[in-house]
């Protein structure tokens, strides 16, 4: 029986070694990489070709939803398993938009774990128990459809507003993106012109306010 060939993706070695150690016990499971960020992430996607990916939100650089983003985009057939503390039903839906198969919390990490790999691995779709129920009401309660702005964004804008908003440079972002500055300077107009921002401030009020970064605290 071939196994499930599995690349844990987050900032905390602790974590990835943790989640290595784990999925250790199951004979059709096999760790076969790691990443620390989504640009890590995006090189082991297509160097290891994995079945699953298991993807965290928050990291510096590229987060998750970017990555993930950029990996489906490349590689449809890679599973993306987000494993999160963030239960927002705002972040699960974003990666249900972004073709992400499956959102667990790491709170539940255990058996659950296991289950959600062998499920995605299969082409089903799994969400922890409590997020498909925020899921359920949220579309139960939906009457009007709202448009999202953030939605307006290609994918690559996506990527750019995060970096733009965690302080980082035109020329850093075009050396984490592989684009040139011009090119990073042109997403940045057209994410403003799209949403209607006027200034780096306005900018990063959005990304807060749409989870894109956050506050530590």
């Amino acid at each position: 029986m071939s196994k499930i060939k599995v690349v844990i993706v987050d900032d905390h070695s602790l974590v990835r070694e943790g989640i290595s150690a784990l999925l250790k016990f199951h004979d059709d499971v096999e760790v076969i990489g790691e990443a620390s960020d989504g640009r890590e992430a995006i090189e082991a996607a297509s160097r290891l070709r994995p079945d699953v990916m298991l993807m965290d939100i928050a990291m510096p650089g590229l987060g998750g939803l970017e990555a993930t983003l950029e990996i489906k985009k490349r590689h449809p057939d890679i599973k993306v398993l987000v494993l999160s503390q963030y239960d927002d039903r705002e972040y699960v839906s974003r990666f249900l938009k972004a073709n992400a198969s499956g959102y667990i919390l790491k709170r539940a990490v255990g058996g659950e774990l296991i289950t959600a790999i062998r499920a995605v691995a299969k082409g089903e779709c799994y969400l922890h128990s409590s997020i498909a129920s925020k899921v359920v009401d949220g579309y139960i309660g939906k009457t009007v459809e709202v448009s999202d702005p953030y939605d307006s964004l290609t994918d690559r804008e996506k990527q750019v507003l995060k970096l733009i908003a965690e302080g980082n440079t035109h020329k850093e972002i075009a050396s984490t993106l592989g684009i040139s500055v011009k090119t990073a300077i042109a997403h940045h107009t057209n994410i403003c012109d799209k949403l209607g921002i006027r200034s780096k401030a306005e900018l990063v009020k959005f990304a807060i306010q749409k989870g894109i970064i956050r506050l530590e605290t």
